[in-house]
């Protein structure tokens, strides 16, 4: 067993073993971790947390890479999340983005991880709210949480990100298809990557014209950029920091901000209960309660509905 304790210490110090170390006990469930989340809560809170989503092949990684260089510049501390699909086999990241983003590996104001998403729906990682939480108390003043690039599932990055950042590239065939199915709702910036290709402006354009459809958005309410970049030779990514910052000042100005992290806060405890009365029901499998409820239900004399009312009352009490 670690000492937990002495793990949040190091990790203040942004020692990188002691911040890898909690992440694990976080993604393996740990029986430490509520003693993990106790000590972290004090301490976490002050990060800014980026996500970036888009189908796959527009660049997500370098993209990332390009950020991270940008807000080092600035002398920020900066933590990457990068969701990777899960191994059949394994269970664990399948991808490896620590490779693409070799440059930073000796930057100790660096920290990279992948994160198996190990099934989970959404782009992200079961264990990315708690993780995102380990980087933020450990000092990171922006965290990075680049999703699994599985295209119009990714909204959940929305409920987990401060600022989300919508990437697309010319020439991929479903990036605006995608986009029209869900991604375009999420996005407080709107990047088209590999700009120096045909096709960059048509995108770009075609992309504002989609923005403006439907559009409600009253006097000074955001209205998101669409930034052209060039991410692998770190153009236009300097414009990108700028409408992040811009972004992040609209919030903090209208109160977005603190209610965007309020909704973050609520979404994790819930998730967290449901996961534990669905733990619970499991349990219960073979159990005569569940049995009896089943065989009323059979026999006509209950409905599902009741059923269910009455296990959760059984299991919680109430």
């Amino acid at each position: 067993m670690q000492d937990v304790s002495t793990l949040v210490a190091q990790a203040r110090e942004g020692r990188t073993r002691a911040v890898a170390r909690l992440i694990s006990l976080v993604e393996g469930a740990s029986p430490q971790l509520r003693e993990v989340m106790a000590a972290l809560a004090p301490l976490a809170g002050n990060a800014y947390v980026v996500g970036l989503t888009g189908s796959p092949g527009v660049g997500k990684s370098t993209s990332t890479s390009a950020l991270v260089t940008a807000y080092r510049k600035q002398g920020k501390r900066v933590g990457v999340l990068a969701v990777d699909p899960s191994s059949p086999f394994s269970g664990g990241a399948l991808l490896g983005d620590r490779v693409r983003m070799s440059e930073h590996a000796s930057d100790p104001g660096v920290y990279i991880r992948s994160m198996a998403t190990r099934g989970h729906l959404g782009g992200l990682a079961w264990a990315a709210p708690q993780a995102i939480r380990v980087l933020d108390a450990a000092g990171c003043d922006v965290i990075l949480v680049e999703t699994v690039g599985v295209g119009q599932s990714e909204v959940e990055i929305a409920s987990q990100a401060d600022t989300s950042v919508v990437l697309l590239a010319p020439g991929m065939g479903d990036g605006i298809q995608a986009a029209k199915a869900g991604i375009l709702e999420i996005g407080d910036v709107y990047v088209v990557n590999k700009a120096d290709r045909d096709g960059a402006d048509a995108t770009a354009r075609e992309l504002n014209h989609m923005l403006g459809l439907g559009e409600s958005r009253g006097p000074g309410d955001w209205r998101p950029p669409i930034v052209k970049t060039v991410a692998a030779r770190q153009e236009g990514v300097d414009e990108v920091v700028e409408a992040l910052e811009k972004h992040r000042a609209w919030m903090e100005e209208r109160g977005v901000l603190a209610e965007r992290r309020r909704a973050r806060a609520a979404h994790e405890v819930e998730t967290i209960a449901v996961t534990a009365l669905r733990r619970r029901i499991g349990d219960l499998h073979g159990d005569r309660r569940l049995d009896a409820l089943a065989e009323q239900i059979v026999a006509g004399r209950l409905d599902p509905y009741r059923a269910a009312d009455e296990l959760i009352e059984g299991l919680t009490g109430n």
